[in-house]
């Protein structure tokens, strides 16, 4: 994906979320994928198919570290 692309409209929130709640729920994927591939899904990705744990863990890596950089987080 190069930079600028759109966001996949499978992913786009579209109604209101509560702050907290979805702190939360990050904080539980990111303990989660703290524990290694193992702990990772094995359904495929919306936009990349098919991943093995370790990609999704990779990636999941990537992807965070990503919005935390973009809000200086």
């Amino acid at each position: 994906m190069g930079k600028g692309e759109p966001t996949h409209p499978s992913v786009i929130v579209k109604d209101t979320r509560d702050f907290d709640v979805e702190r939360r729920r990050l904080t539980q994927a990111i303990d989660r994928f703290a524990r290694g591939p193992q702990a990772c899904t094995k359904h495929p990705h919306f936009f990349f198919g098919p991943m093995t744990p370790a990609e999704w863990a990779a990636f999941m890596y990537i992807h965070l570290d990503h919005h935390l950089r973009q809000f200086n987080a």
